[in-house]
């Protein structure tokens, strides 16, 4: 919000950000429809209607007393009588007293994952400058520390923006809180070449029942049971982290009934004779919480998983490209250097639509609810029904 006055401008930013679009330059208002993480157009035009009111009380105070403010004293009023705390009070303070405010707030409802990234985030702006202020944070350093990622970290354009989303995210609650006044990090756009749809790495049908059927040597035994706990992700499309948390109490004869981890929704998913063999494989074994499967930590899992995969001889090659700055790098591997425990999911998706089930019927059992996130199982889906039509 920018108020002029006898030839003097002060600048107040607005708590929220609003996109172009839902913008309305000469109402000076955001119009119907906008919602952003809660906001919405209500909370917008609500808000700018209180600056209004205590800008004009600030002036009607000056009127009275008939001064003309300077912009440091108008301002400094205003986010007196606004309940603002004053820029330079909070601004000068670094970033990570109220970094770990956000994390400390988050912890009691975001997924571990979540809390891990977010970490990670404080970390990386330790390590590029540990005394930042909200202040500092204009556009020329926060292309400094783009580079500093690129550089430093080595990380990938398309890591590189879900890191500087989340370093957004804890912007945009410092802003809410009025922790930070500094908003150039708004209309800060990093111009970062990315691959549109990334490759979907799954298991053909052929190859999960190639695993599924895998004879492990008793010397390798303890791959046994990692490859029972994915194929079962396999069959089911559960995340790793709904897996683990499995219990006994959330199967029936004929489905599975579990609270997403992830997504915190209800999803039934149908049981095949796959997931009801490895199910029944295990039913006689004690394990710590009821749960239903014998599950490792998910790094030693992955780590399993690749082993299991050379094992299984699931070794065609899978062309990996990405950006690093302008870097157009392309990567070839063997499938089981690449295997993870998401591959259930993308497993069970892709085969899933191969096989003629429809969209909305996968989505139903896998919880998506963006049909735009299954565009790219859809697209794999095709090249595996139009491979089998040539055969």
């Amino acid at each position: 919000m920018r108020v002029t006055y006898n030839a003097n401008r002060i600048d107040i930013p607005l708590p929220f950000w609003v996109d172009a679009s839902f913008w309305d330059e000469k109402e000076e208002r955001a119009k119907k429809g906008f919602y952003n993480k809660g906001i919405t157009t209500k909370d917008i035009n609500r808000a700018i209607d209180e600056y209004k009111n205590c800008i004009n009380e600030v002036f009607a105070k000056y009127e009275y007393e008939k001064i003309i403010p300077a912009p440091g004293d108008a301002l400094k009023l205003f986010n007196e009588l606004a309940g603002r705390k004053q820029p330079n009070e909070e601004e000068n303070k670094d970033v990570f007293i109220f970094f770990d405010e956000f994390l400390s707030e988050g912890s009691t409802y975001w997924t571990d994952g979540t809390y891990r990234r977010l970490k990670s985030t404080k970390k990386h702006l330790t390590d590029f400058n540990p005394e930042l202020t909200f202040g500092e944070l204009t556009k020329n350093k926060l292309s400094e520390y783009v580079l500093f990622l690129r550089e430093k970290n080595g990380l990938r354009n398309s890591t590189l923006k879900k890191e500087f989303s989340l370093l957004v995210w804890f912007l945009n609650w410092a802003v809410e809180k009025k922790y930070c006044a500094n908003l150039e990090y708004q209309s800060f756009n990093p111009k970062l070449k990315i691959i549109k749809e990334k490759k979907v790495i799954f298991l053909t049908w052929k190859e999960l029942m190639t695993l599924y059927n895998l004879e492990i040597p008793k010397s390798k035994n303890y791959l046994e049971k990692v490859r029972d706990v994915f194929c079962f992700c396999c069959f089911t499309s559960l995340r790793y982290s709904d897996v683990y948390n499995l219990k006994r109490t959330n199967i029936t004869e004929t489905t599975i009934d579990v609270i997403t981890v992830k997504t915190i929704e209800r999803i039934v998913i149908d049981l095949n004779k796959y997931s009801k063999s490895i199910l029944e494989k295990y039913k006689g074994n004690d394990f710590t919480d009821e749960k239903a499967l014998p599950v490792i930590s998910n790094q030693k899992m992955n780590d399993y998983l690749k082993e299991l995969g050379e094992l299984a001889g699931l070794d065609s090659r899978e062309s990996i490209t990405y950006y690093k700055g302008s870097e157009r790098i392309e990567e070839v591997y063997k499938k089981y250097e690449l295997l993870t425990t998401h591959c259930g999911r993308r497993t069970f998706i892709c085969n899933a639509l191969a096989m003629g089930i429809p969209a909305h019927i996968v989505m139903k059992w896998t919880g998506h609810s963006d049909y735009n996130a299954m565009k790219p199982y859809i697209g794999v889906a095709d090249e595996i029904k139009s491979e089998l039509s040539s055969q």
